[in-house]
């Protein structure tokens, strides 16, 4: 974790299978019901789930371009990272659902495989529109990093947190996971995300529980390569690099679970923000709220 310069590991080496097919998932799926998946059929991104995101912007060492992204035919999608060799100029690529499908709460995974070369860092991850915006991340919204992988690092996932910008108050929380069969084949990575916390998986085994930064505002995925020097230097790589997708799938909560409940009486008066059941923000007073469940500061409160 990387609030006030708190940093956290988590070792999950002793799990000997090398593929996610071989695991046994801990995710309760009882709980939930899809809301969203693409499983990749075809030989063309389904631009009626997908935008291709920041074409022919610069991110560091990455010229953003959709030639990177192909689906193959086979049920998977490649975001690649290309290097045109008589300019030296490397392609990134991404893609997002952002105008097109977003969601607060609910259980979201991926099937991947990763990267094999120094330079790129690969990710799926979750953001908000307003997440520039200071002071509330629960109403601004977070950057949600389900993983971020490179092979400077080759053994480990990443699970981040960011919010409040990216400026002189950006904060973050982060998790380093070690899992050196991450290398081989392919993973799943989960996000279970209610209104009081994160829990992050890895090939169904939970990971992580983060109950800083949380969102309560909808949010859209994305899928991307990156060449911004964390993942080592690119002039030492090898291209082209890629990331595999097998799937992507989005779950809706049957019941938001998972929250503590408290009773409280409406004659007491409050300064934390308080948010209905479904996330949206009602005020900082319980004075005059109608009876019913609400939350506040991570907790399910019942109004009577």
């Amino acid at each position: 974790m990387t609030v006030a310069g708190i940093s956290t590991e988590y070792d999950i080496a002793k799990t000997t299978a090398t593929d996610s097919t071989a695991k046994q998932s801990t995710v309760n799926y009882d709980e939930l019901a899809m809301a969203w998946h693409d499983e990749f059929e075809g030989t063309q991104v389904d631009m009626t789930k997908w935008n291709y995101r920041a074409l022919g912007t610069t991110r560091t060492f990455g010229v953003v371009d959709k030639r990177t992204i192909e689906v193959d035919g086979q049920g998977f999608l490649h975001i690649k990272v290309l290097k045109e060799e008589s300019t030296g100029t490397y392609y990134i690529g991404e893609l997002g659902t952002q105008k097109l499908f977003s969601q607060k709460y609910g259980y979201f995974e991926c099937r991947a495989k990763m990267n094999t070369s120094l330079g790129p860092h690969v990710a799926f991850w979750l953001q908000s529109p307003t997440m520039s915006q200071v002071g509330d991340p629960a109403t601004n919204g977070a950057e949600i990093d389900i993983f971020e992988y490179h092979c400077r690092t080759p053994n480990i996932v990443y699970h981040n947190i960011h919010w409040d910008g990216y400026k002189t108050d950006h904060k973050t929380a982060g998790m380093k996971v070690t899992y050196p069969q991450i290398t081989d084949g392919f993973h799943t990575f989960g996000l279970k995300w209610t209104p009081c916390a994160y829990t992050f998986y890895i090939d169904g085994k939970e990971t992580w529980t983060c109950t800083v930064g949380v969102s309560q505002r909808d949010e859209y995925l994305i899928l991307s390569t990156e060449l911004n020097g964390w993942g080592g230097d690119p002039k030492l790589g090898t291209f082209p690099d890629e990331v595999v997708f097998d799937y992507v799938r989005v779950y809706k909560f049957n019941d938001i679970t998972g929250i503590s409940q408290q009773t409280i009486s409406t004659n007491k008066s409050v300064s934390h923000a308080i948010y209905s059941i479904d996330g949206s923000y009602v005020g900082t007073q319980l004075n005059g709220l109608q009876k019913g469940i609400y939350i506040q500061d991570g907790k399910k409160i019942l109004v009577n």
